[in-house]
Formats: structure tokens, sequence, C-alpha cells
């Protein structure tokens, strides 16, 4: 068992600091346990967490390296999350309730991403551009300067990376509000920048309330470029908020993704897919598999396979589960566990049928059922993200009666279609209003892989070298050459 300490601390400036909000309690979601106290921020914190990235990028200590200077200290920072795996593994389980096999993956994860675009500074490049004899024009692309990033409770080193590694090769100095639910592990992201040799102030990471420090952080007239994912209502606030300063953001806000399935499809491999796409991270996931539209002909055959996908999951401590299996952990917090099962009861009282689960567990822990429904188009829990282990299971007849289900959300982060008829798969993908389609895998594609949403799931997109492009902004220069006419 990992010993964890009992009081984390912000990182400003190369220096770690108390916050001026007081401290605030992080739970063990898998025992409803206290397990430590984290500095919280209050709007000073932040003011000088942005001057001290301010400062360092007006320094130059960074933006003006050569690219493939600082590309080698973003892919130090992945490398220093390798190493210490086990110990940033346990922690996040501790705090987040996922198991502890899962957990890994996340940190592997966020490595990656420091990999991916370490290895992508030295290829952002601009053009010449021909304006006939007498001139040189071309384009160089800069660093905003200071980007501030508001990261998600279900994968926080992870997300943390995905938006840190693309804004430090590309020059910009940053400032990371860490979730007031998870905020521990992301010390190790202050940790791998220090040993990387980042210079101070280049990363920032602090908890506070959204309210007071999320808040304080999307409005601060210096920060030049926001990041944020996490749920509509709050997404509206800050791409507001940031409006008022004329600063670019990238929101990534959710989804209620759906898979098409058709009889043709490969209902065995199918199943592996329902495994990763509702219930890893206890379904605590933007672009989960929440719903399945299947052909009429098979529906009956697949939610029973479903609900014994389902069924076979041990539900327990996230801590317990050291090894890969058919295992979930706790949601990651008895709120949120509250909210997703009350999402079930009314979903019953709509005329939804329980196939499994549905319930929260009679022990300690945030930790709810894996939940099969049989629903109709019509229900709210059709179209209203759960972000929970809950799968909606819906029939159709025909292709176009399929497509109109999945796009009947105000949603559009991914999407999937399963079948063995190539043209049918392709004709579905240019009509899902999705940012992302995936076909006959969930999840297919990596890093490398631009991803964002239509409608509200948001703007922009991050991962793959299209992510690049957030952190920097394009200048022209046109030179009159001498003797020209």
């Amino acid at each position: 068992m990992l010993d964890v300490a009992p009081y984390w601390q912000n990182y400003i400036g190369g220096a770690w600091v108390d916050g001026g909000a007081g401290r605030i309690g992080v739970t063990d979601p898998g025992t409803g346990a206290a397990l430590a106290e984290q500095a919280l921020a209050d709007a000073a914190d932040v003011d000088r967490a942005v001057r001290a990235a301010r400062a360092c990028h007006d320094s130059g200590a960074l933006s003006d390296l050569r690219p493939v200077e600082r590309g080698r200290m973003v892919l130090a920072m992945g490398r220093y999350l390798l190493d210490h795996i086990e110990e940033i593994a346990r922690l996040l389980t501790l705090e987040q309730g996922k198991p502890l096999w899962e957990s890994r993956i996340e940190v592997q994860g966020a490595a990656r991403y420091f990999e991916y675009y370490g290895n992508q500074a030295e290829t952002v490049e601009g053009r010449s551009i021909p304006l006939g004899k007498g001139y040189f024009d071309f384009t160089t692309h800069e660093p905003y300067g200071v980007s501030a990033q508001i990261i998600p409770w279900n994968y926080p080193i992870e997300m943390t990376a995905r938006s840190l590694s693309a804004a430090l090769a590309t020059g910009n100095a940053c400032v990371i509000k860490t979730p007031e639910l998870t905020p521990l592990t992301n010390a190790f992201i202050a940790r791998a920048a220090e040993a990387a040799g980042l210079p101070a102030g280049a990363v920032n990471v602090i908890c506070g309330l959204g309210g007071e420090a999320g808040a304080a952080l999307s409005a601060h007239p210096q920060v030049n470029q926001i990041v944020f994912t996490g749920s509509v209502p709050t997404g509206i606030a800050i791409a507001s908020a940031a409006a008022r300063n004329v600063v670019p953001c990238v929101l990534e806000l959710g989804g209620k993704s759906a898979a098409i399935v058709h009889d043709d499809a490969d209902l065995d491999a199918f199943m592996s897919d329902v495994r990763w796409g509702i219930f890893f991270n206890a379904g605590q996931v933007c672009s989960a598999m929440s719903r399945v539209i299947v052909s009429e002909r098979i529906h009956d055959e697949l939610v029973e396979r479903i609900a014994g996908v389902a069924r076979a999951l041990g539900v327990g401590p996230g801590i317990d589960q050291p090894e890969f299996g058919p295992t979930m952990g706790a949601m990651v917090s008895e709120g949120q566990r509250d909210r997703a099962e009350g999402m079930v009861r009314a979903a019953e009282a709509e005329g939804a049928a329980v196939v499994t689960g549905g319930r929260k567990l009679n022990r300690p822990g945030a930790f709810l059922e894996p939940t099969v429904l049989k629903v109709t188009p019509d229900m709210a829990i059709a179209r209203d993200e759960v972000f929970g282990p809950v799968l909606s299971v819906l029939k159709f007849r025909s292709d176009d009666e399929a497509i109109a289900i999945a796009n009947a959300t105000d949603y559009g982060l991914v999407s999937g279609v399963f079948t063995r008829d190539l043209d049918r798969a392709t004709t579905a993908a240019r009509r899902l209003r999705a940012g992302q389609v995936f076909v006959n895998e969930w999840y297919a594609g990596g890093v490398e892989t631009p991803f964002g949403g239509y409608g509200k799931s948001g703007y922009g997109r991050e991962k793959g070298r299209e992510a690049l492009w957030n952190y920097v902004q394009t200048k022209n220069i046109a030179i009159r050459l001498g003797g020209a006419a």
C-alpha cells in the first residue's frame, strides 16, 4: 500500500506553496475514507501563477529555445512518469477509484503524449509565399504565451499531459488547474517538469474550486489561451469569460456517443468493445459508448450478451485490482454515483427496462453496478450524458433510422459503426454528426489521431498534429527588397 502524504501543496514559479483558500479534503472513493488534504488556491494564488507563467514567457527561457531542446525536455517528462509509474498509479487509484491496472494504463497514456509532442516540437514550420519580384514573404508560428488548462477529474494525469505536452512543445508557459476531486497525482507533473529542467514558471500546478480559482483563471487578463475539458455549463461559463478578453479556447465537453450495430457485425468482437466502451473507468469517459443502437433482427440476442459482460465484471476497490481483467472500480465520488443511479431510476419511471444492474452496492465507497437498459429514443436517458457505467440499448429497422437516432442529441463527440459492409460503414461515417467515427473497433486510433466534437461536445481538436495549432498563432512577414519597382 502506498504511504500517502497527508498534505499536498501547489506549485507556482518553481516553488511548492500553500493555498490562500486553505485546504480541501480528498476522499478515497473505493472506501469512503479520507485520503489526504490538498492546498486550495484562491484568486490571489491564480494571479501569482499566471504572473509566474507570464514572466517565464517574457524572459524567453522556454520560447527562445531551439525547438529540439524544448522537445527533449518534453520527452524527459514522459520518461519521468514511466520511471515512477507504480507510485503514480497507486495514488491515482486511491484518489480516483479506477482499478490499479487501469491507472497504469493512464500513466502510460500520459507518458505517450509527452513522447509524441516532444518529437513534434521541431516540426512546426512556416512557409514562404511568392509575391513576385522584389518581395520576400514568409510565415512563422509563435506561441500564444500563457496557456490556462482546466483539467477534469476522470483522467487527471493523462488529460493534463494531453494539453501540457503540446503547449510546452510549442513554447507556451502553462497554468494547470487540477480538479478538486482528484488533485494529488498532478504533483508528479510538477516534479516531472523539475526533473526535465524546465525553467521556473513554465509549469504551474494549482488546485482550486471552480467558482473561485477556475473563474479567476479563465477571466485573467494575462491568460492568452484556454483549454477546458468538462461539462457544458462550465464550458459555456469559461468561453464567456474568455470572450470578454478575446482569448481563444479549446473546449471538450462530453458526449452521448452511439455505436450502431448491424446484423452482420462480429458480435464476439463487439463484446470486447462494450467492455472497453462503457465499463472502463466505470463509464466516466467523455467518449464512452453510452448508447448501442442495434438492428432489430439481433436486438434480443445482443442485449443478453451485453448483460452477460456486465454481470461478469467484479466490482470493488481499485487498489485490490492490480492485474488486467474483468473488473471495475468505484465511481469518483458518492455524489457522482448517486447522480447516475438517479438517472437510472428516472429512466425506469419513463418506461426503460433494467436488464441488469442499476443499483449502488451495499458497501462503503462510491460503487454502482454495471448497468444495461433497454430504452426508446424519446427517453431522456437516450439523449443525456450519465457519465457512469450505464449503457442504453435501442433498436432500429433501417440504416436511415439508425443514423437519425445516433444524431438525435445535442452532442457529437464520437460514434461507431459495426458491420462487415464497407460501403454501409463509409456511408454512415459521412452522415454521423461526430468528430470521430470508429468502424468495427471502439477507441480505434491513438495519440496521433485528432479528437474533438461537434455541437455541444465543444470545439477545437486535441491529439494529433492538429492540436499543435491550438497553441500557436501565425505571423506573416512581408519584406520589400531593395531595387523593387
